[in-house]
């Protein structure tokens, strides 16, 4: 593992999804909007995405989905008005997410999967290995999954999967690999691949979630997946290829992540996602946990 390979420079997110599990609140604002704590959701996502040094960023959008354009711009009338109150803080806040990164948008047309979303980034891509970040999951900054990711892949070549242990009847929402074992305890070899299969067909209890650095001969096999389950262009099907021919795009590894990551993709766990961030934040942590232990103690 002492290749060097071309260093990555951009993150593809896709975000055309219409976030019908949280309506009406999505209905005229975009799920990757919705606050956690005060921040966007997927702020959060572009934020992981620097800290591993991918400054370029591509956001997969579609209708209904200028507000993440506008977040992502200067907004001069707000930034004037807290000049003149003299608020440096909330000032800094606002300039904050327009400072991130080079922020680029294509629009995705027809929903026709994560794959098809994928697909969409090729044109600005390239023939560069490339990230990929899913704005249901957020991955805590103290564990720095992606970054692991993109190291492997620089050293290893191929693409990259991010992997999770899960209870076995619980596999069946989300991707599955079948893996072997490395030298390096967080890294296995991924021979094969399913989407949210039934727990008696799952060759492991290694899911999926949402961070892939992929090499750009995924676009090849991309134009050539059929629809898979759901009727949609699915990303693990393009992977599978990947990984069991490993002539084509190089082999495809998993990084085992056992840190730190908020699920809002569920209500429940969106809700969860809040509470932990928000009791784990300097600012408002002490008196929420404080009024928390009380409402529990009362309530429950």
């Amino acid at each position: 593992m002492t290749e060097s390979h071309p260093r990555i420079s951009k993150a593809v997110i896709p975000a055309a999804g219409l976030g019908t599990r949280f309506l009406p609140a999505t209905k005229a604002t975009p799920k990757e909007m919705l606050p956690v704590v005060d921040k966007p959701a997927i702020q959060y996502v572009v934020e992981e995405a620097v800290s591993a040094g991918l400054d370029d960023v591509l956001m997969i959008t579609g209708r209904n989905k200028r507000p993440l354009e506008d977040h992502f711009d200067r907004n001069y009338e707000l930034e004037s008005a807290l000049q003149k109150k003299g608020d440096a803080g909330r000032l800094a806040k606002v300039q904050e997410s327009s400072d991130l990164a080079t922020m680029h948008y294509v629009r995705q047309g027809d929903p026709k999967g994560l794959g098809h979303a994928v697909l969409c980034a090729a044109p600005h891509v390239g023939h560069e290995p490339f990230a990929v970040l899913l704005g249901d999951d957020l991955i805590d900054p103290r564990d720095p999954l992606l970054a692991r990711m993109v190291e492997v892949q620089e050293q290893c070549g191929g693409s990259v999967i991010a992997l999770m242990e899960v209870a076995p009847e619980q596999i069946h929402l989300y991707g599955c690999a079948a893996v072997e074992p490395t030298d390096e305890g967080d890294l296995v070899k991924v021979t094969g691949l399913v989407e949210k299969p039934d727990a008696a067909d799952a060759p492991s209890n290694y899911a999926i979630i949402g961070r892939y650095v992929l090499d750009p001969h995924i676009f090849d096999i991309l134009r050539r997946t059929e629809p898979g389950r759901g009727g949609e262009i699915q990303l693990t099907d393009a992977l599978q290829q990947l990984a069991t021919d490993e002539k084509v795009g190089g082999p495809v590894h998993g990084v085992v992540f056992k840190g730190r990551r908020y699920d809002t993709g569920d209500r429940g766990d969106y809700l969860r996602a809040i509470v932990r961030l928000a009791c784990e934040r300097e600012d408002l942590g002490p008196d929420f946990r404080t009024w928390l232990r009380s409402y529990v103690a009362e309530e429950m």
